[in-house]
Parts: C-alpha cells; sequence; structure tokens
C-alpha cells in the first residue's frame, strides 16, 4: 500500500519549482532511493563529459563571423589532455599563434578573447548569443573594438596575453566554467583593466553563470557593458572598482 503524501512532502514539491538544487531527495533507509541516485550519476557523466567535450572551432567562428569584427582562431601552448594537467600552459599562448596576433597589434579599447576553458559547450551555445547583445552596447559607447579571438585550450589569463599583444587597454574574456552537476554549460566573462604577466585574479572583474537559466544573454550583455565602462573610466579593475551594475541596471528609468 502507497503512503500517503505528508505536509512535508508538499512543501518539498513546492520548494523544488524555485530552484535546481537537490533537495528533499527520496531515500531508502540510509541511502539515497534508486531514481535521484541515478539522476545524480547521469548529472556527474554529464559535467565530466562536458570538461572532455573538444571545441567544434570552424562552427563557433562561423557563428561569430556575422557580428561585423574579423574572427581569428589561435590556441594556447597545450593540447586538450595536456591543458587538463597543466594550468600554467593553458595561460600561454602557442608560438605561431603568438606571432600571428603580434601582426594584428594597434590600437584597441578591448580585446574580446572567447576560450573553451573547461566548459567547450558553453561558449558553442552562449557566445555568440551574448556577443549580439554585448557589441552594439559597446558601438554606442564609442569603444574600438579588436578583432574577436577564439582561443583553443585557453584559461583565462591567456586573454592578458592576447591583450597585450593586440594593443587593447582591456581584456573581456568569455570562458567555458567548470561545469556543475546542474549546469555542464555555464559560461563565465572575465573583464580585465591593462593586464600583464603581473596580473592575478584580484584585479579581474567576473559574470559568471551566464546561460538561460542563470544569467540571461541580454542581462549579461548589459552588466558586461557597464563594467567595461567604469573600468575605462576609473582605468582599474577587480576588488578596487565595485560593482554597482546590479543595483543601476534593475533601477527604473527616470
Amino acid at each position: 500500500m502507497a503512503e500517503r503524501p505528508t505536509e512535508t512532502d508538499g512543501a518539498w514539491t513546492r520548494l523544488r519549482r524555485l530552484t535546481a538544487a537537490r533537495i528533499g531527495l527520496a531515500r531508502s533507509g540510509a541511502s539515497l532511493a534508486t531514481a535521484p541516485l541515478l539522476e545524480f550519476r547521469l548529472a556527474h557523466a554529464r559535467a565530466r563529459d562536458a570538461v572532455h567535450e573538444p571545441l567544434d572551432e570552424a562552427r563557433l567562428v562561423a557563428d561569430l563571423g556575422g557580428l561585423g569584427l574579423p574572427v581569428r582562431a589561435v590556441m594556447s601552448a597545450a593540447d586538450r589532455h595536456t591543458y587538463l594537467m597543466r594550468p600554467d600552459l593553458g595561460r600561454r599562448l602557442a608560438p605561431d599563434s603568438e606571432a600571428a596576433l603580434r601582426k594584428d597589434a594597434g590600437q584597441y579599447d578591448v580585446a574580446i578573447v572567447i576560450c573553451d576553458g573547461l566548459s567547450a559547450r558553453a561558449v558553442q551555445m552562449h557566445a555568440q548569443a551574448v556577443l549580439a547583445e554585448l557589441l552594439p552596447a559597446l558601438r554606442k559607447q564609442s569603444v574600438h573594438v579588436a578583432q574577436l579571438v577564439v582561443t583553443r585550450h585557453g584559461r583565462v589569463a591567456i586573454g592578458d596575453a592576447i591583450a597585450a599583444l593586440l594593443g587593447a587597454d582591456c581584456a573581456a574574456v568569455l570562458i567555458g566554467e567548470r561545469p556543475g552537476l546542474t549546469a555542464p554549460d555555464s559560461m563565465g566573462a572575465y573583464l580585465t583593466w591593462r593586464p600583464s604577466p603581473r596580473t592575478t585574479d584580484a584585479d579581474r572583474n567576473c559574470v559568471s553563470n551566464i546561460r538561460p537559466d542563470g544569467i540571461g544573454y541580454a542581462d549579461a550583455a548589459a552588466k558586461i557593458a557597464f563594467l567595461l565602462g567604469a573600468i575605462r573610466a576609473r582605468q582599474l579593475s577587480g576588488v578596487q572598482l565595485k560593482d554597482d551594475s546590479d543595483r543601476l541596471l534593475s533601477s527604473p528609468p527616470a
């Protein structure tokens, strides 16, 4: 005979509608019931697969090609297997990529770098949509944006080297974040003023969890554009820059 739902069961059901987190999971004795255990293992497998999934570079370059800027594909000093074992190599460009970017040097306000990071799927799915919102906003601010640079096997700090080579004041890196059990396709944006070999994570501003079920494309683009404007105006980034974007972007127009 099936047990009657309790008042507690109803409360968990209502809470589950508000979050993708695993809460109030059914149990069998001291262990998880079979259904939530299998769902957990499936989510874990998807997260592991996302780490190893290769970037479809040609497709991404084609997707970005319609945004009105040149697109160059480069790679770090690591292959995929080495990338996971040697984060330092993911922060450096391969010699031929470095030489190619040096030829494109100019004077730019922002260099936008798109990296596969730990989830190629994230940038494959979300980078074009965010940039389609972001680039028009930057043009309204008269921001001079360098060519878009798609980077395989890159870590966040590889944007420092790319911005320096292109002659850009700011680096804006869109990168696949470490996959989670509810989000194997989350993308982050890391913004840095005048990056150099001495730049640390404390010198960066981050917009995290960019995806339809997290920070949507339009909101992410607005936040990135706001932060880039503040970074350029104050000529600093990271912990020294107070991020007022949530308060200001949510304020009704005067």
